[in-house]
């Protein structure tokens, strides 16, 4: 059973059943450039009470015994595509304008696409330095999102574009993950089947 929290702002609404630490294992799978195997994958989605969720993930390659090779380590924000107003704080540090009631699941709803679902920003940032703006939708228990933009410090290897499914079954988080990465066109990279830790 999935209990979904009841303190949350409007506009985490449709991304509720994201939050808490999930964790599993997948495979590797990409090209003829790197390692095809199982690794363990470890993710979590909170909340502070503003209108996103913050990401962390990590993931380790499976070795010998007890032996874990880390594999990735990034963190971000996830939250749902809407305009700036004069009531939002920033950019940087600089205060709201104008004070506002708060956002109501009626104005969220007035969000809703013509595809009946929402369309969301994810921004996420790798340990390597590598950041990655995705933008994509949410529909029911269903996330899919591709980049729009990727930026990455010039010692870099070279990484070009994303996409991202993420997907609510039988109560476990789905997800896989394609690439376009040392020279080679999108294609599958990793997927993996994640169950509710905490």
């Amino acid at each position: 059973m999935l209990d979904l929290p009841t303190d949350l702002p409007a506009d985490l609404a449709p991304l509720s059943w994201l939050i808490g630490v999930w964790e599993g294992t997948g495979v590797i799978d990409y090209a003829d450039h790197a390692y095809t195997g199982e690794f363990t994958h470890r993710v979590s989605f909170s909340h502070d009470g503003g209108d996103y969720l913050n990401y962390s993930a990590s993931a380790w390659l499976h070795g010998e015994g007890d032996q874990r090779t880390p594999l990735v380590a990034e963190m971000g924000y996830w939250r749902l595509s809407r305009p700036a107003t004069p009531a939002d704080a920033g950019p940087g540090l600089l205060p709201a304008l104008e004070s506002a009631a708060p956002r109501t699941v009626d104005d969220v709803e007035l969000l809703r696409n013509g595809e009946g679902g929402f369309d969301i920003e994810v921004v996420l940032v790798h340990a390597d330095g590598v950041s990655e703006l995705y933008l994509g939708q949410i529909r029911g228990p269903r996330i899919d999102i591709a980049t729009d933009a990727v930026v990455r410090p010039a010692g870099a290897k070279t990484y070009a574009a994303a996409t991202r499914m993420y997907g609510l079954v039988d109560g476990h988080l789905l997800w896989a993950w394609d690439m376009a990465a040392l020279g080679e066109e999108l294609g599958a990279h990793a997927s993996a089947r994640l169950a509710r830790a905490e």
